[in-house]
């Protein structure tokens, strides 16, 4: 395959995560796509994650499926699948079995490869409370790829910790930016950014009510516990950062004008609703979009 090019070098595309909220922002995927729009950095947290994948490797349908027909998938997990500690959602299954070209979510590896955009993926180390952000170097194979973006999207409680390379980590959302990637983008230099988020404008994110549950169910990773307890804080504050950016012309915030579901969302009617609702926004502001890439 013949190396792909990026065409908007001067802005950052950050995805926050939310799980299945997805559903509305990989539409934001699908209208950049068909829209030509190619940016060289690219952000992604959690589900945020999955969206840079098929975002970088140009894959429409993928981003599509990914978070509508998928969620029909037999072995995407369920209650059992949880007792027998596999998870709430099998993501193992989700995010290391379904990507070869025979499997449930053929990736085009290939493209990704071919991709020159640099990009990070972000997660969270249980033992140390550190957020990592990985890159290119980090992902010389599919594997390497899929086992990190497992990693980033790995909710606590709901899903068992990720274990490779001697490290376990959880979901990336647990880290400094709260879950929206803004930090990764600045810290390497980007001072523009299209950031697209999976909760509407006026959400504030409220303290966790049963803390002291937390750091029962995680006495081994007391990082975890704190983080969780935590969370609301850095990512409000994140997303203040961003309303001041915007403010300064620096930021263009997509934000859902609905969303009727919440993370754990598995009726695929209710998500094609809410992807359609997710490309009709999309289309719409995306002339505003392309005036502040100036594209």
């Amino acid at each position: 395959m013949a190396e792909l090019t990026s065409n908007v070098t001067d802005t950052a595309l950050v995805f926050e995560g939310g799980g299945m909220r997805a559903a509305y922002t990989s539409a934001v995927v699908t209208t950049l796509l068909d829209a030509g729009i190619f940016i060289d950095w690219v952000g992604g947290i959690s589900a945020g994650s999955s969206n840079l994948a098929n975002y970088l490797s140009r894959d429409k349908l993928r981003a599509r499926h990914s978070f509508v027909e998928f969620a029909n998938d037999p072995n995407i997990g369920d209650w059992r699948t949880f007792a027998r500690g596999d998870g709430l959602f099998n993501a193992e299954y989700i995010y290391e079995h379904t990507s070869a070209p025979d499997e449930a979510l053929p990736f085009d590896w290939d493209a990704f490869q071919a991709n020159p955009a640099r990009f990070r993926i972000g997660s969270f180390d249980c033992e140390t409370g550190e957020t990592l952000y990985w890159g290119r170097d980090d992902v010389p194979t599919l594997r390497d790829l899929l086992v990190r973006v497992r990693a980033s999207s790995t909710m606590p409680v709901v899903m068992p910790p990720v274990n490779f390379e001697g490290k376990t980590y959880v979901d990336g959302a647990l880290g400094t930016s709260g879950g929206i990637p803004l930090d990764a983008a600045q810290s390497d230099g980007m001072t523009k950014f299209l950031v697209i988020l999976t909760q509407p404008r006026d959400y504030v994110k409220k303290p966790v009510s049963h803390a002291w549950a937390y750091r029962a169910h995680f006495r081994r990773f007391p990082a975890v516990a704190e983080a969780l307890a935590t969370r609301h804080e850095r990512y409000n504050a994140t997303r203040e950062q961003l309303f001041e950016l915007e403010k300064q012309g620096k930021a263009y915030l997509f934000f859902p004008e609905i969303m009727p579901i919440g993370n754990n969302e598995r009726n695929v009617p209710r998500l094609e609703g809410v992807y359609a609702a997710g490309i009709g926004q999309a289309e719409r502001e995306l002339p505003a979009i392309k005036e502040f890439l100036g594209n």
